[in-house]
């Protein structure tokens, strides 16, 4: 079996819940190395949204990168990845991505997966949404990124939040072409 990697990014946006639930999806797939790394605006929405903090974050990827550290081999193309979610993704990350600013590890993985031309899902988190901010989705959408604001669903009946947080995964994952457990399709079985 031939492992696929994917990095996983965490910037300072509400919703940072969703980032612990794709990595512990992550782990019923064997055949995903997961490559973490944390803007340090995350590390605060932790602290005000969960009951966890920062490394039981990092517990749940395989390997875990320093933001500030520019170097790294996700930094380089030549680092072989399937691709990067961002989730969620701030409205200043996706600024960043969708403008080349590519300051810290964070935006230049993303702006790697972009010039590689690999798959880059961003969950983007604002509402209402400016007209920078549609802007700004544009041009990351017209680099080759997939905007995917994690928008509540009906059709699959959620009965807690858990429930649209692993819709919302399933999405992510259904990018890379991975199935996430529990997640319902329109009109499959119930």
């Amino acid at each position: 079996m031939t492992t696929r990697r994917i990095v996983v990014g965490v910037s300072g946006a509400s919703g940072v819940q969703l980032a612990f639930r794709l990595l512990k999806e992550l782990r019923n797939h064997p055949e995903i190395e997961t490559h973490l790394v944390v803007s340090s605006g995350s590390e605060r929405t932790i602290e005000m949204e969960t009951d966890h903090d920062i490394l039981e974050l990092n517990c749940l990827a395989d390997v875990v990168y320093d933001n500030e550290n520019t170097g790294a081999s996700i930094a380089s193309g030549t680092f072989r990845v399937e691709g990067m979610v961002v989730v969620p993704c701030s409205m200043k990350t996706l600024a960043g991505i969708a403008h080349g600013y590519s300051d810290n590890l964070l935006l230049r993985a993303a702006d790697v997966n972009i010039k590689e031309r690999r798959k880059l899902v961003l969950v983007a988190r604002e509402t209402p949404l400016s007209r920078l901010h549609l802007n700004n989705m544009l041009t990351a959408t017209e680099y080759g990124a997939v905007i995917m604001p994690p928008m509540l669903t009906y059709y699959n009946r959620p009965e807690s939040i858990e429930d649209m947080e692993t819709h919302v995964v399933g999405k992510i994952l259904h990018e890379f072409g991975i199935e996430a457990t529990h997640y319902k399709r329109w009109c499959e079985d119930k």
